[in-house]
């Protein structure tokens, strides 16, 4: 064990075993009971293991449900009850959280993932797109942004970037070998737009699903797919414009055509067909289903698992490939949100704290630029999973205070997309660790990059959700 993971141990067992045996009265909430105080617990516990990541943060979440389940649910143990410990919350709304509706849009959006790279839809759309920007250098980097960043809409940003470098390593080896700053724009631009390109929809990451469930269950507010889609498109497209005119301009190549050559061709077999229809027929559901047919896109999200499922798209060993722990780790931010919200716990702390002598200026940019530097260091998913549950509660407090900001959905929307923006580091996200693993990228220029686009989507990010919040859009 390194020296790293036995601190991270040593500071949530002593966080952790501090917060457990310190008297309730300690905390200085009126009211506080050993339920709330336990939930508290298991709040720090899954908060400081999820920094540390002394294990997998995924697994961080399984030990949060199953210590929630055991000591502050109905089925507690029997030892850790009494009359004294306050009202236990039902377990199934514990449990509930592995098949949240939210969990399911998300799963559905990994198996739609999957039988689109089976049958070699995402490849062939890059290859047609990106044919389509000519061989200007600046052109070709564009092509390479637009098809990273739809993808990533609807896929895995992991699972796009990995591609689209493997697309990409030719491509590089037709530049001469003294074009660097060709090569490494060119290979910057794939994670920047596969990190930005998440933003678009409620799946392309996982913050987007945890904000999108806390603001639709916790906070009554519906916004459905294709209402998130009107507002963070347009953004996402202005964020991508000014990755791309930075990138071009700091890292220009020296060459004046670049040749790109993909191989492939569509594949025209009855069961691509029936991806190919599948996948267009899911998405226009997404955005339009709601709207015209009243069938909500959590519901939406099983139509491709079921057709795949009975067409043979999708088989036993697919299943395997949907990023499960990704799911967990959602699910383990949802069970902690719920645990808050049924003990009343939430309640106390509204009442408890002086929320009115805040500004909300300072809560909605602060929330902002914590999410912004943790997600740096950690993973966005836990992250957002951590915070989403806190600044909610902030949020939901000082509602009527952010009416002239967009609402306090603004707050939660915002914590998400800071997630998304935090990209300065290789270990910053997956697509960045991914790029920089090639060899071509240097840290201080990912660094520089990551912070340019990073902080101007951060501003203009928040300048448009306040506007979208007024509009009535969110």
């Amino acid at each position: 064990m390194g020296k790293r993971k036995i601190i991270g141990w040593l500071v949530t067992v002593v966080l952790t075993l501090t917060c457990w045996f310190v008297p309730t009265e300690s905390f200085g909430v009126e009211g506080l009971t050993v339920i709330h105080q336990r939930v508290i617990v298991f709040f720090v516990l899954s908060a400081c293991m999820w920094i540390t990541e002394v294990i997998p943060i995924w697994a961080t979440s399984v030990v949060l449900m199953v210590g929630l389940l055991l000591t502050v649910s109905d089925s507690m143990l029997a030892f850790m009850g009494g009359a004294e410990v306050g009202i236990p919350i039902a377990y199934k709304s514990i449990m509930s959280e592995f098949a949240n509706p939210t969990v399911m849009l998300f799963m559905g959006g990994f198996v739609l993932a999957i039988g689109a790279t089976k049958y070699r839809l995402d490849a062939n759309l890059a290859r047609v797109v990106i044919g389509l920007f000519g061989k200007k250098p600046r052109m070709v980097m564009l092509g390479f942004i637009v098809v990273t960043a739809m993808l990533s809409m609807f896929m895995s940003n992991t699972a796009t970037a990995a591609m689209m470098i493997t697309i990409l390593t030719p491509v590089l080896s037709t530049l001469p070998e003294d074009d660097v700053k060709g090569k490494t724009g060119l290979t910057l631009a794939i994670p920047m737009a596969a990190n930005v390109g998440g933003i678009g929809t409620p799946i392309g990451t996982p913050p987007n699903v945890v904000a999108k469930e806390y603001v639709n269950s916790m906070m009554k507010i519906d916004i459905n797919f294709g209402e998130w889609m009107l507002v963070m498109v347009p953004l996402m497209l202005v964020i991508l414009a000014i990755a791309w005119l930075f990138i071009g301009t700091a890292f220009k190549s020296s060459h004046s055509e670049i040749e790109v050559r993909i191989d492939g061709e569509w594949d025209k077999s009855w069961k691509a067909v029936v991806v190919y229809v599948t996948f267009v027929v899911t998405v226009l559901l997404w955005l339009f289903g709601e709207q015209f047919l009243g069938v909500n896109c959590n519901v939406v999200a099983l139509i491709p698992f079921a057709v795949f499922c009975i067409f043979g798209i999708v088989t036993k060993e697919d299943l395997g490939k949907i990023d499960w722990d990704v799911l967990w780790l959602v699910a383990g931010g949802f069970a902690l949100g719920a645990a808050i919200s049924k003990t009343g716990l939430d309640s106390l702390m509204v009442n408890q704290i002086p929320f009115g002598s805040w500004s909300p200026v300072v809560v909605l940019v602060s929330s902002g630029l914590l999410c912004l530097t943790l997600s740096t260091f950690m993973s966005n998913s836990a992250t957002a999973a951590m915070m989403v549950p806190i600044i909610g509660i902030v949020a939901f407090a000082m509602k009527d205070m952010f009416e002239g900001f967009g609402g306090s959905q603004v707050v939660i929307i915002g914590v998400a997309l800071s997630a998304s923006l935090a990209m300065s580091l290789p270990i910053s996200t997956p697509p960045n660790a991914i790029a920089y693993s090639k060899g071509f990228i240097k840290q201080k220029d990912m660094v520089i990059t990551g912070l340019v686009v990073g902080v101007i989507g951060f501003v203009l990010g928040y300048l448009w959700l306040i506007a979208a919040g007024k509009m009535g859009l969110l």
